[in-house]
């Protein structure tokens, strides 16, 4: 028998050197090709898979929750809410995502991966509204959106509720993230993430 072979599970590569992201389960059918759960040690793909289309489906579904929370706050025209000060040391975010993670395994008593992709599938919008021209008018139409961009979306949507609350609340940033996460998780609509993915469809529902 190998040394391979023989390894315990502390010995395998794990999240974090924590948890196991292989054993989390995906219900949504159509997000499971776009939401990599490989186990990471490191967050730092360093950009290797930038020069292939979907390139994002290949780096780990924790190391794209650490690269959204870079620039958690940036949306709206010319980035009226903005985190530009909050784009310094990927370290340190990771860091901030372990604390989250240990609150939500606390406070669950699962795994906290699983309780983000959880979150994930929750805030993911199905369809959404997109408007073209038409002879001299403006219309607007419902549209499927794609599984990628479904699961860009979520992570977008989690990472500024979890910033504006943080400034609203002026709570620690660790616990407001877990604590968005598990209200993502359980599908409230206290998440900001899953009433923006009500808010779209609803949009897109009456647009048909």
């Amino acid at each position: 028998m190998s040394d391979a072979a023989t390894l315990d599970l502390e010995d395998e590569l794990l999240t974090m050197g924590r948890w196991d992201a292989s054993e989390v389960e995906i219900e949504d059918d159509g997000l499971v090709r776009y939401v990599n759960l490989d186990n990471i040690l490191a967050p730092r793909s360093k950009g290797r898979h930038t020069e292939r289309q979907f390139y994002k489906a290949d780096v780990p579904i924790v190391e794209r929750l650490m690269t959204r929370l870079q620039v958690a706050g940036h949306r709206g025209k010319k980035h009226y809410i903005t985190s530009g000060h909050n784009t310094g040391s990927a370290e340190s975010i990771w860091n901030m995502i372990e604390e989250a993670f240990e609150i939500i395994e606390d406070e669950t008593g699962e795994n906290p991966i699983q309780v983000l992709v959880n979150g994930i599938e929750n805030s993911a919008p199905a369809e959404e509204v997109v408007t073209y021209q038409r002879g001299g008018a403006r219309a607007r139409k419902a549209v499927l959106v794609s599984p990628q961009r479904r699961v860009d979306l979520a992570l977008r949507l989690l990472a500024q509720g979890a910033y504006e609350k943080r400034l609203a609340e002026g709570n620690d940033a660790a616990n407001v993230l877990a604590n968005e996460i598990i209200l993502a998780a359980n599908g409230d609509d206290d998440a900001r993430c899953v009433r923006e993915k009500e808010r779209r469809e609803r949009e897109a529902e009456g647009a048909r």
